[in-house]
């Protein structure tokens, strides 16, 4: 085999090994293991028919525990299959109402192909409104608020052929408000059923057409927007962030792609219209602390901290998402809500916190003299089978921050026990036992005499 060939079969077989990564990395995306059921699913119901179409409600309904749909909320688009067009729309609106002169003698809201539609805002006036519209395109996560996880919009259907059911739209597409969202073909499933009569009688409508869209961050982001750092209370090392985790910082201080520490806002103009966020050697928007506080007999205490670094953009609804085997165990959380989630094939818990009404809901952008943070503090339970402070056992084992998942640092670089702690331990507990045994002894004397 020549030099040259054996080259190129090098360079193949790293080709070959690049696919087969990148092949593993988009499936392990694909599926959540710490939300195995996540999708928002957009549902095409027609209750009524037409002379020329029908009139069908679009419910989009988010299933994601602890993902949400954030600011400035989302937009559906699809591809119709024929020659359709929509008359009116309630509770929803489309971007753009297209050429519209080839039906001169009727009202028509679009007449684009592929139609873009948008939520109305919550102050909307009721002639424009329909049941369960208007949030502003928010939708909250299913696990913190499920009564504010969906919405739905009305609209009228026409330009068919007389006595047609309809057709499924094509294409469906999910700006939820970016990129990241892939969506299933929009298919005819079993019509929805709903109860009337305070639940006595139930009401089916003639058609229902479904489409599932799942998230995966390899399409929504370049690079990561979350970082994790750690320390304790035994010891004085800090693990950082790893170094440029959401990217490098630029080597040339006159560029304009972070605020240095110390320095002012100069351009107010171009702050305001893109991120920029201060110059860190992660470089990420959103950094989380994790500390351990205290270690008491029967519980342990972690101070939770979350940092906007970001000068453009607060972060509302926000949520913190925690893989740790210490939450198998009864907590106590002070400045956040939280609860549970059940997960599958996973051997630790997972804990997701969010923010109170009125007190921390958003997450506010930094500025010249003061960063954006929520903090709490989270009394755990000890599982004395399972407890110990030893091995990186007290750190998270995988945090998100909105639904997208933070890097951490290699466990080698974990704030460590030090070496003579177990020694101690050893000491301490023999001095013990020798000072029971010699009590025992002193008492045992005494009673004889």
């Amino acid at each position: 085999m020549t030099r040259s060939t054996k080259r190129s079969w090098v360079s193949l077989g790293r080709t070959v090994m690049l696919i087969l990564v990148a092949s593993m990395c988009n499936l392990s995306d694909c599926y959540d293991p710490l939300d195995p059921h996540g999708n928002i699913t957009v549902t095409f119901d027609i209750y009524q028919y037409t002379p020329d179409g029908y009139m069908a409600r679009v419910t989009i309904q988010n299933y994601y525990q602890y993902r949400h749909v954030d600011k400035p909320g989302w937009n559906l688009g699809w591809t119709w299959s024929k020659n359709e067009v929509i008359w009116s729309m309630f509770g929803a609106f489309a971007i753009k109402q297209g050429d519209c002169s080839s039906f001169k003698f009727r009202t028509t809201h679009s007449c684009i192909k592929d139609p873009v539609i948008a939520d109305l805002m919550p102050e909307t006036s009721p002639v424009n409104r329909s049941e369960d519209c208007c949030h502003g395109g928010l939708l909250s996560a299913w696990a913190i608020n499920p009564s504010k996880s969906f919405s739905s919009f009305e609209i009228m259907v026409g330009n068919l052929e007389a006595n047609s059911t309809g057709y499924a739209p094509l294409n469906l597409t999910l700006l939820a408000p970016g990129p990241g969202y892939t969506c299933s073909p929009v298919l005819d499933t079993d019509p929805t059923v709903s109860l009337d009569i305070g639940g006595r009688r139930q009401v089916q409508v003639y058609r229902t057409w479904k489409s599932t869209c799942t998230y995966s961050s390899f399409l929504a982001n370049k690079t990561p927007v979350c970082c994790v750092s750690l320390s304790t209370f035994y010891s004085p090392t800090i693990t950082s962030c790893p170094k440029c985790s959401c990217g490098c910082r630029e080597a040339d201080k006159s560029e304009v792609s972070c605020i240095r520490e110390g320095y002012p806002l100069l351009n107010r103009d171009l702050v305001s219209n893109h991120d920029i966020v201060e110059c860190t050697d992660h470089m990420c928007p959103i950094r989380v602390h994790w500390h351990l506080k205290n270690n008491y007999m029967e519980y342990w205490r972690v101070k939770l901290t979350v940092s906007n670094y970001n000068y453009n953009r607060n972060y509302s609804d926000w949520n913190i998402l925690v893989q740790h085997p210490g939450f198998s165990q009864n907590s106590t959380t002070y400045s956040f809500n939280s609860t549970v989630l059940p997960t599958v094939g996973l051997g630790d818990e997972v804990a997701l916190f969010w923010g109170i009404e009125y007190y921390n809901k958003e997450l506010l952008n930094s500025d010249e003299d003061v960063m954006g943070s929520v903090t709490t503090d989270i009394i755990l339970k000890k599982d004395l089978d399972s407890f110990t402070l030893s091995n990186g056992w007290a750190f998270p084992r995988r945090i998100y921050f909105n639904g997208e998942n933070c890097e951490m640092a290699l466990p080698d670089t974990f704030p460590m026990l030090p070496n003579d702690s177990s020694s101690l331990k050893t000491a301490h507990y023999h001095f013990l036992g020798l000072l029971i045994y010699l009590t025992f002894k002193t008492l045992v004397t005494c009673f004889h005499e």
